[in-house]
């Protein structure tokens, strides 16, 4: 093994020293969080920091880098107060990958990777149309992260939307069987292969 001190990281270039600390801490959901402005501009955004929050209410986090230059995701849920997650399907991920480039406020990323954008029902903010499982948010709170101001956006589940039969009796949903994908550091993406559901832990009675 190799050991790598505070001094060490810190040491390495910026784009070496950020690609291994998105590697160390594993695998991570991969989602586009959809969002619209107030002049009905469309924006889509890959995220791999996705987070359960709660359950009663259903909220939901992720995490946005320094406002130290344009984000549009977060500009546009501050203006709107909605936004929606969509998981990321093994047919779409490199289209997924894409919305990563820094478009103009003016261009749809919908349209720049070929993506179909979908609204359901009145709900306020854009849905990929080719994703599996859809969740549309309303904003709660951002939490700014004093260390080092990064943003984290909480959100309440106000609808979600995926395949039919695809919840079983006590709530699991078969990820893998749907072909969502996860993500390892920055850009590198894999399949994922349900190992076992094992049973509620409990401490061995004597």
């Amino acid at each position: 093994m190799i050991h790598l001190s505070l001094k060490d990281v810190l040491a390495m270039p910026d784009r070496k020293r950020a690609t291994l600390m998105n590697y160390l801490s594993g695998f991570k959901s991969a989602n586009l969080v959809g969002t619209t402005d107030a002049q009905h501009r469309h924006n889509l955004a890959i995220f791999n920091s996705v987070v359960h929050i709660g359950a009663n209410p259903p909220y939901l986090g992720f995490i946005l880098r320094p406002n130290t230059v344009e984000r549009h995701t977060y500009d546009n849920i501050k203006e709107t107060g909605y936004y929606t997650i969509n998981a990321i399907h093994e047919d779409f991920y490199a289209k997924a990958h894409q919305t990563s480039a820094k478009y103009p406020k003016e261009t749809s990323e919908f349209e720049a990777v070929g993506l179909t954008l979908e609204f359901k029902g009145d709900f306020f903010a854009p849905y990929v149309q080719e994703s599996p499982i859809k969740l549309g948010l309303q904003f709660q709170e951002e939490i700014i992260v004093p260390c080092n101001g990064t943003i984290l956006i909480v959100g309440k589940v106000l609808e979600v939307w995926l395949p039919a039969q695809s919840v079983a009796e006590d709530g699991h949903i078969n990820l893998s069987a749907h072909g969502i994908i996860t993500i390892s550091g920055l850009d590198t993406y894999h399949r994922t292969e349900k190992l076992a559901q094992l049973p509620y832990a409990k401490r061995p009675s004597k």
